[in-house]
């Protein structure tokens, strides 16, 4: 039985010793909107894990775009759809990023231990899913869900309740805070690049990397620099091409010196084509200047999405793979299918990881080849300020950190 009431947040608890309840920053439906008034720290219950569950004492958070959307109640209503599927909390605890101490497990786990430094991944699931019991991947499971989004009990509280299968060692190097940083875009990059064979990421092969600068694209360049490929990136500006150019990047594309951006026209509308045609075959030459010599890009990894997966497919390589993990300026694109059926360019969705991707993704940052790119780091009381600045694009380069049970950015133990 718990014989601490609660902690305030940074002071630590003998290990493995669970308060009855927690600080945590909670969204709650009445204050959907603008992240920096929907997140208000309060005090519940610190949840405990069940069969193959761990609770683990947060250092550090993560800062992901998907808890902006969770603050403005769009485009999904996280806490109105866990609802509609019986869960009652009529609150939602984001965070889809962590570092911190396994400090309690649940029956059946035996791959952590109380004590134990980890970072944790946000891919959960269902393990007794048809889907994965009949050896299908368990992110394309229905059952999968992504934790401290689609879950409850996320990393942004003192505590958060994970699947023992979500949880991986901390690389030794890194402090709490750039430990929480790098799993959820990483990962995804990872599969991204690594996962769709035969368009995995080669020595040689040219990756045109969208975002370069962000928190996808800071692990993308890096991945595909470590497995001997050729990354481009795009940025909106020199200073952040130049970043890219410093994580590996062979060159970079200034996207704000193009102007063709958005639904591509109708192929019968001929002036609008051909001055959209002109636009794609101009962002093309950019490419080949940037790399050195005319050749197109074999991976291209996209998320913008509506603004630019007409020029991604255009200037993909015959063969090649459009990969698509995000629509962050829109989800309604148009696609031209000749270029598609002719070139025979591959259109690829992907989404997070699995725990092998995750495991091969996070052996690559503990053996220092990718990382983490930790830009800004936030007190527990600035969730919603560190979200804020990214619904505004104002969010630095790289990845952004909230520390929760670590005193500063450099603590490691």
């Amino acid at each position: 039985m718990a014989t601490l009431d609660v902690v305030e947040v940074g002071e630590r608890p003998p290990v493995g010793e669970v308060p009855r309840r927690m600080r945590a920053m909670l969204i709650r439906p009445e204050r959907y909107g603008d992240p920096d008034k929907a997140f208000a720290e309060e005090t519940l219950e610190t949840p405990m894990p069940r069969r193959g569950e761990a609770l683990v004492y947060v250092m550090a958070a993560g800062v992901n775009y998907n808890n902006v959307w969770a603050s403005l109640g769009r485009p999904v209503d996280v806490i109105a759809a866990r609802q509609k599927a019986g869960e009652p909390e009529p609150f939602h605890i984001g965070g889809s990023d962590a570092s911190g101490i396994v400090w309690a497990v649940g029956e059946g786990v035996t791959n952590v231990k109380v004590g134990d430094h980890v970072v944790a991944h946000c891919g959960v699931w269902d393990t007794a899913d048809p889907w994965i019991t009949e050896g299908g991947d368990p992110i394309v499971a229905p059952s999968a869900r992504i934790w401290g989004y689609e879950t409850n009990w996320g990393s942004f509280a003192q505590f958060t309740r994970v699947q023992a299968h979500q949880l991986l060692p901390k690389p030794a190097q890194l402090s709490w805070a750039a430990a929480a940083a790098y799993m959820l875009v990483g990962a995804t990059a990872y599969r991204m690049l690594c996962g769709w064979p035969p368009h995995t990421a080669r020595e040689g092969d040219v990756v045109l990397v969208w975002g370069g600068s962000g928190g996808l694209g800071s692990q993308a360049i890096q991945i595909a620099n470590a497995k001997g490929a050729i990354p481009v990136a795009v940025t909106s500006g020199d200073e952040r091409g130049q970043y890219c150019l410093q994580l590996g990047a062979r060159g970079y594309i200034d996207r704000r010196k193009f102007d063709h951006w958005g639904i591509i026209p109708d192929w019968r509308d001929d002036a609008a084509f051909a001055q959209w045609l002109t636009g794609a075959r101009a962002f093309g030459k950019a490419l080949w200047d940037a790399i050195g010599e005319r050749r197109n890009p074999r991976i291209v990894f996209e998320h913008p999405g509506e603004s630019t997966i007409p020029t991604s497919i255009f200037v993909c390589d015959n063969g090649g793979m459009v990969v698509i993990c995000a629509g962050t300026t829109g989800y309604h694109a148009a696609v031209d299918l000749r270029y598609l059926w002719m070139r025979q360019k591959r259109l690829q969705g992907s989404h997070f990881a699995n725990d092998e991707q995750c495991a091969a993704f996070n052996d690559m940052v503990a053996r220092g080849e990718v990382d983490p790119c930790l830009s800004q780091v936030f007190p527990f009381h600035e969730v919603g300020v560190a979200h804020q600045l990214m619904y505004e694009n104002r969010h630095p380069m790289g990845n952004m950190s909230i520390l929760v049970g670590a005193q500063d950015r450099e603590q490691r133990d």
